[in-house]
Parts: C-alpha cells; sequence; structure tokens
C-alpha cells in the first residue's frame, strides 16, 4: 500500500513519550479544559498523514487508532483537503434548511447508492454518531407510532441522554448523569467468547433468548426499534455469530420493527465490506454513519428506506449545522479516496496481516483469550492464565507499554480488558508489521 502523505512513513522517537513540549502544553490544557474531557495519550499533534502522527517534539508516532476509526483514509488525505479547501474558499455556512446546496445533495446521492439494500433511499446529514442515532430513534418512532427501543449488552451509542440510555456501559459514559430517556430496553448479547451456553447452539440459543425478553418485558407490539452495532465498537470489537444478526433482522421484519444497524464505528469499508452489515448480506431498515465518512471532518447520516425517512413531517429532522457544506466536500473527498484506492480490499489485507501476528503473540502469551474482529477492526481480549476472567491492569499497562514506544493503541471493552486496533487504512505494511513487532514487545515485557 502506497500513501501520498509528505510526512515520511516510519516512526521515530526523539524524546520520551511525552516529550517536553507535550508536557507543557498538557499544563497549559489541565488548566484550560474540563477534567471531564479525558485524554488517553497527552501526545501533542502538531502533523500527521498516512499512517503516521508527528507530535510538537518531532517524535514520528504509529496510528494504529485513526483517532477512534475517524481518518480512515489518512488524517490529510489528498482529495479531502482539496476539496474542502475549495469549499473553504466558496462559502463555510448557510444552513442547508435555510438556503441549500448541492454538496448536501450529492453525499445524500453516494450513501443512497453505498449502503446495503437496492431499495429507493431518503438520507439526512448530522454532526455525530450519537446526533445520528437520537434521530434514528425518532425517524422509527414517528413512523411506526411506537416508542419502545431495544439495544443490547455491551452497546455503545453515544454520550447524548437518549444514546447514554441506549449504552450498556456504566463507567465512564453514563455515571451521575442520570436519569436517563425511557423505553429503552437491554437485550442479550451473542457474545462468542462469553456465551455461558453451548457454543454450538449459540446463534438458536442468543436469538430465543433475545425473543423470549423482548416479548416477556416489552410485548413486540410496543417496539419502534431494535438497534445494533454490527460489530460491536466500545463492547470490545465484539463480532456476533453467523446468521445470529439476519435473524434479528428478519424478526423485526416480521413484527414491523425498525431494524436500525449502527455503523458508525464499523462503516466506510472500516471491516472489509462498505459496510459490516454486508458480510452476512444483511439489509437494516435505518443505517446510521460518522466517524470515516469525512476523513476527519464532523459529518453524519442516518440513511434508510425512502417510506421511513419520509414520513416523518417536514422540519421535523435538521440542525443548524447537520451537513456542513464543508465537511460535505470532505466526505466527497473521502468516499472518492476509498473507491480509487479500493480500501475495503485493503482493509482484508490488514486484517490478514494483524490475525497471523495476534496468533503468534496468543501462542507466546495465554493471557489473550480471544482474537476477534473483522477488517481493520481488529481486537485481543486479555484475561488471567486459564480463566475468562478479565485482566484490565494487564490491559493497560501493555497499552501503556506500547504508547511509550510510540504506538498509538486503544482499549475497549466492558470489562476495561479489550486491545483494539484501529489503523489508517492507507498505512503501508512496513508500518503494520513495526507497530505489531512493538505490541509484541510489549507483551513480552508486561509478562517478563
Amino acid at each position: 500500500m502506497t500513501t501520498s502523505s509528505q510526512i515520511p512513513q516510519e516512526r521515530k522517537l526523539v524524546t520520551s513519550i511525552p516529550g517536553p513540549k507535550s508536557q507543557e502544553l498538557h499544563q497549559r490544557t489541565k488548566a484550560a479544559v474540563s477534567a471531564g474531557v479525558g485524554i488517553g495519550l497527552p501526545v501533542y499533534v502538531e502533523r500527521a498523514g498516512g499512517g503516521i502522527l508527528v507530535d510538537v517534539d518531532g517524535n514520528q508516532l504509529i496510528d494504529f487508532g485513526s483517532g477512534i476509526a475517524v481518518t480512515s483514509v489518512g488524517n490529510s488525505a489528498p482529495k479531502v483537503v482539496e476539496k474542502a479547501k475549495n469549499q473553504l474558499d466558496d462559502f463555510t455556512h448557510t444552513c442547508f434548511m435555510v438556503t441549500p446546496y448541492e454538496e448536501y445533495t450529492a453525499v445524500c446521492e453516494k450513501l443512497n447508492e453505498l449502503t446495503p439494500g437496492d431499495h429507493e433511499k431518503r438520507s439526512a446529514l448530522f454532526n455525530s454518531g450519537a446526533e445520528a442515532v437520537e434521530n434514528a430513534i425518532k425517524i422509527a418512532r414517528h413512523h411506526t407510532g411506537r416508542t419502545a427501543v431495544v439495544a443490547f449488552d455491551h452497546a455503545y451509542h453515544g454520550r447524548t441522554n437518549l444514546t447514554m440510555a441506549l449504552t450498556a456501559k456504566n463507567m465512564p459514559y453514563k455515571q451521575g448523569f442520570g436519569p436517563f430517556a425511557s423505553d429503552v430496553y437491554r437485550m442479550p448479547m451473542a457474545y462468542p467468547f462469553r456465551w455461558p451456553g453451548n457454543p454450538e447452539t449459540i446463534v438458536e440459543d442468543a436469538f430465543e433468548a433475545f425473543t423470549s425478553a423482548v416479548h416477556a418485558q416489552v410485548g413486540e407490539q410496543n417496539v419502534a426499534a431494535v438497534i445494533i452495532e454490527p460489530i460491536q465498537g466500545e463492547g470490545g470489537f465484539i463480532v456476533p455469530p453467523t446468521g445470529w444478526l439476519a435473524k434479528i433482522a428478519e424478526w423485526c421484519r416480521e413484527n414491523g420493527i425498525v431494524f436500525i444497524a449502527d455503523e458508525v464505528q464499523s462503516g466506510f469499508c472500516r471491516t472489509g465490506d462498505w459496510f459490516a452489515c454486508e458480510a452476512e448480506g444483511v439489509v437494516p431498515d435505518l443505517i446510521t454513519t460518522a466517524k470515516g465518512i469525512a476523513g476527519g471532518l464532523p459529518l453524519a447520516a442516518v440513511t434508510g428506506r425512502a417510506e421511513i425517512m419520509d414520513a416523518v413531517h417536514a422540519s421535523g429532522l435538521g440542525g443548524t449545522y447537520g451537513g456542513n457544506p464543508v465537511a460535505c466536500a470532505g466526505a466527497l473527498g473521502a468516499i472518492e479516496t476509498m473507491q480509487s484506492e479500493n480500501l475495503p480490499a485493503r482493509a482484508k489485507e490488514i486484517e490478514k496481516i494483524f490475525r497471523e501476528r495476534l496468533g503468534e503473540i496468543a501462542k507466546k502469551h495465554d493471557v489473550i483469550g480471544d482474537i476477534r474482529g473483522r477488517g481493520a477492526m481488529m481486537a485481543v481480549e486479555i484475561v488471567k492464565p486459564g480463566t475468562k476472567e478479565p485482566d484490565a491492569d494487564l490491559t493497560k499497562k501493555v497499552a501503556g507499554l506500547s504508547n511509550s514506544e510510540g504506538v498509538v493503541t486503544l482499549t475497549a471493552g466492558t470489562y476495561g480488558n479489550v486491545l483494539r486496533f484501529l489503523p489508517p487504512l492507507v498505512i503501508d505494511d512496513a508500518l503494520l508489521g513495526e507497530g505489531l513487532d512493538i505490541i509484541a514487545a510489549s507483551f513480552d515485557s508486561a509478562l517478563s
């Protein structure tokens, strides 16, 4: 894989991590920014491109995080930068609801074309993944005339009041922020590594557990929507067993329930398909997108069946900044890059590299209980040897050691014991290999 970044694609450490300039900036940050805004690695970035982040001290770090799956085409993809710059020269804002512009419509046309299913679709643009999820729920409720919403264990859907209600993990997302939106119900997730029953019958058993719980606790006739991440993100990159997601979607259709796929983290080529649903041919009624959509510019969307999207009255959807023209221009550049460079195929190549190297680490260290994910959305779940007991402390230690050696890594999981890997899809093989060498050495060091 080649990258057009002007930044040399090599790791370089000239100071400790974080360096003195980053440390100085971090003191300013602590004096100016709310302590409620957490920072995982206080390394202050000055430039970035391809698979490299350059900090203010001149260190060059390998990026295995992509800003949490945002910069899939890189942090400064030429087509994103070019189109955004051109749009900045023209105008920055008019509000699409006041005086519209072509860029918004063009992004919606692309989304209608690229998202799963050949039915007639409509899209609406927003600012963030949480906002997209909120609006998807609004649309489903309006369309069905029902109010109940079903989400799953280990889910993450955002930090607004409604999306906190949908999100499963208490710390740090929900603690102290209640009460939350009502008429939200949580059901068991088909989590292969932690399913308590027979792994051979997990699809049927997990589906039965889901339908029985909905019937008893909610009543199918009261459910407006079922929302699920086809591959759960913050919950730990949980990939449900093949067939389960399709059964949930079919059950929704049979019961007049809107099936919402939250593809905020898994969308836009990240999993080896344009959208994670496609791996099983699952076609959602509504799909929410954000993160990788615009190469780092804030944009989100809800796309879905025309009859559902059009059920909402005029002015029932929108927002002052939703579908900002600069962000829309960036999205058109990002999508063009994904298509021209065949980034779904690249994601599959990245998966192959990760699976091989992570498998080697797992053979050496029995603390890796599970290797999972799809495409360039890979993870390992770390446990205490010989058990499935989560080891969050070791996970944090491995991540910290990797960071100190110039590899940006992220943790995740309901129990804080998952290392997740989200490299830019434009990263080259040499950087992937070097980054994985450091991950392996970090496990060696942490366990020595």
